[in-house]
């Protein structure tokens, strides 16, 4: 009796522990209906619960003027997004109305919006943090930085984070724009912070990866990556990975603070500078070699590659087993993940560096022809 017992406490243990971590794969998931921030989570996982036609069409199309390098959210039927002209615009997720345009005076560059209850974050190309008001497009505070803004934000609690090309990362009051805390790097931070557990992780220019508290900016640990590193992190369980101007794709293991294999193309020998998905088990990411990669976690090899005209800068996404990314080939493209195989594209006929967004049934993203496309 005892002994039966016991094995059904050991069999309850580990369906609670099952049930945990599928619960944990789903939050690192942007749900079905938005897409709040860069990469669609704090995790930065790159990954969808949303799902898309098997051919998706061309629903509208918006120009807003100048190239868009920064990625869109969509959140309550609403696209966000930074056009490069400097205007942050809010476009009904149906039909492309416009419903407001803010502007910020200086350029957007890769700077992507998040989107809380009532504010969305932007930064722009003259070191300027802007946070404008969800219902009507009204300013409601600006941060000034000591240099140019590509990262985008991350909405942690009642803080926002955002990194500067004037070397810090910085911890703002959401509500107020009030400065928490900054921590000064020895590079850029261009990339987005990915965060987990009360930390956030940035991967960096100076070559070094770093773990940083959220509530006080007391820098926990360092990983040496030993490359430049423009992508930024994505978290899974208790790895980081990104890819370098090494030429490589960097696992790290959190626990041991090292790195756990180095990914780099045989066949190749070009820049990753697109920030990767995580799926079923595999990193998918763009490379400067005009590949995609479907890297396998576990071991850091090579599934599959899937070639296209120009480098691919932009950042994919997963969502319903399939992975989408725009290319400087000027086409949109959806792979199937298991396989790599093409199931759809859609030329846009100017180069995509922008990264796809998904939410309600819906693909946005911007081109270097200055228009929002919106399929569906």
């Amino acid at each position: 009796m005892g002994i039966r017992d016991q094995g059904s406490g050991i069999g309850k243990t580990f369906f609670v522990l099952v049930l945990l971590a599928a619960a944990l794969r789903l939050a690192a998931q942007a749900p079905a209906g938005e897409w709040r921030q860069f990469r669609g989570s704090p995790a930065l996982t790159g990954a969808s619960s949303a799902t898309l036609s098997a051919s998706p069409k061309l629903l509208w199309s918006y120009d807003a003027g100048d190239p868009i390098d920064s990625s869109a959210a969509i959140v309550d039927g609403v696209v966000y997004v930074g056009a490069g002209t400097g205007d942050l615009l809010a476009l009904d997720l149906a039909s492309g109305k416009l419903r407001w345009k803010y502007t910020t005076g200086n350029l957007i560059g890769e700077s992507s919006p998040a989107v809380g209850t009532e504010t969305v974050y932007v930064g722009d190309l003259a070191g300027l943090f802007h946070a404008v008001n969800l219902r009507d497009g009204s300013k409601r505070w600006t941060f000034k930085t000591g240099a140019e803004i590509k990262s985008s934000p991350v909405i942690v609690g009642n803080v926002v984070l955002i990194g500067s090309y004037d070397t810090q990362l910085y911890a703002l009051d959401a509500a107020t724009g009030a400065l928490r805390w900054k921590v000064a790097t020895k590079g850029q931070v261009h990339a987005t912070p990915a965060v987990r557990d009360g930390l956030a992780f940035i991967a960096g220019c100076d070559t070094i990866f770093r773990a940083i508290r959220v509530t006080d900016g007391r820098e926990m640990y360092q990983i040496v990556s030993g490359a430049y590193t423009g992508a930024s992190p994505v978290l899974d369980g208790g790895r980081a990975y990104f890819g370098t101007f090494n030429n490589e794709v960097l696992a790290l293991d959190l626990a041991s603070r090292k790195v756990v294999w180095r990914y780099d193309d045989p066949d190749t020998d070009f820049p990753f500078y697109s920030s990767g998905a995580l799926a079923g088990g595999r990193m998918f990411v763009g490379g400067r070699d005009k590949l995609l990669h479907a890297i396998d976690t576990a071991k850091g090899t090579r599934a599959w590659t899937f070639a296209t005209r120009a480098r691919v800068d932009s950042s994919p996404v997963v969502a319903a087993g399939k992975v989408y990314f725009g290319s400087s080939d000027g086409r949109l493209y959806a792979l199937d993940a298991a396989s790599g195989k093409k199931v759809w594209e859609f030329e846009v006929g100017a180069g995509l560096t922008a990264s796809p967004a998904i939410a309600g049934g819906r693909l946005v993203i911007g081109g270097q022809d200055g228009r929002i496309y919106v399929f569906g």
